[in-house]
């Protein structure tokens, strides 16, 4: 009886309790409608056959990247299009008032079976995104690593993977599929399981009116690379 009573006391202690999140890290998924993602991607794909050709094909194991001016072709207009708005209503759902951004950099990837890419971020950029033109089972995800490096510092074991106890989260993707991102944000690409070569198009956004005082947005091999 004694310990009844003596529980009964601890739990009238508390009058209500919350758990709630701070500093989230978000990732913004759109899929588009097949009658529209359709066009885009014979556009995108029929244009990569042009910049390739001549080259040889892709073997295992191997990666290809066009250069990171391709916003600025006619063919991508469209997709251009659908990511600044979408970057907007990120903006919009953000509360970050009316700034403008634009496109500095989108480029083409593809990734034989076997190709992979290690964990990277987007230097001198505010978001980050990758548009899904084939991603072939085996080769349909991408992994998003946790930023807050300290919390490695401590490393219980958990009972259960969840993504508040879990240092990598990983998103399966498909064709149509646009997501957008910090571009702080470290992401990596497994090694394509597949048997078909997986392609998509990446594009860094700023606000316009740091893209001519900041500095160019850094990528490269030096700084982790930039492939999806």
């Amino acid at each position: 009886m004694e310990d009844s009573k003596e529980n009964l006391n601890k739990r009238s202690w508390i009058e209500h309790s919350d758990v709630f999140s701070l500093f989230p890290t978000l990732v913004w998924k759109i899929q588009l409608r097949a009658e529209v993602q359709e066009p885009i991607n014979a556009h995108l794909l029929a244009l990569l056959s042009a910049l390739r050709h001549g080259l040889p094909a892709l073997n295992a194991g191997e990666a290809w990247k066009s250069g990171h001016a391709l916003h600025l072709r006619r063919e991508l207009r469209e997709l251009c299009d659908f990511v600044l708005d979408a970057a907007a209503k990120v903006l919009q759902s953000l509360k970050i008032g009316s700034e403008e951004i634009e496109i500095t950099e989108c480029w083409a990837n593809q990734y034989a079976p076997g190709a992979s890419h290690r964990a990277h971020s987007h230097p001198n950029n505010y978001l980050s995104a990758v548009y899904y033109v084939r991603a072939w089972p085996g080769a349909d995800s991408i992994n998003f690593h946790d930023p807050r490096s300290q919390t490695g510092v401590i490393r219980p074991p958990v009972t259960e993977l969840t993504a508040a106890n879990t240092d990598q989260v990983v998103v399966q993707v498909k064709n149509g599929m646009l997501l957008v991102f910090p571009a702080y944000l470290q992401h990596s690409v497994d090694a394509n399981a597949g048997s078909q070569i997986r392609v998509s198009v990446s594009f860094n956004l700023m606000f316009s009116q740091f893209t001519e005082s900041l500095s160019k947005p850094l990528w490269g091999d030096a700084r982790g690379g930039s492939e999806e």
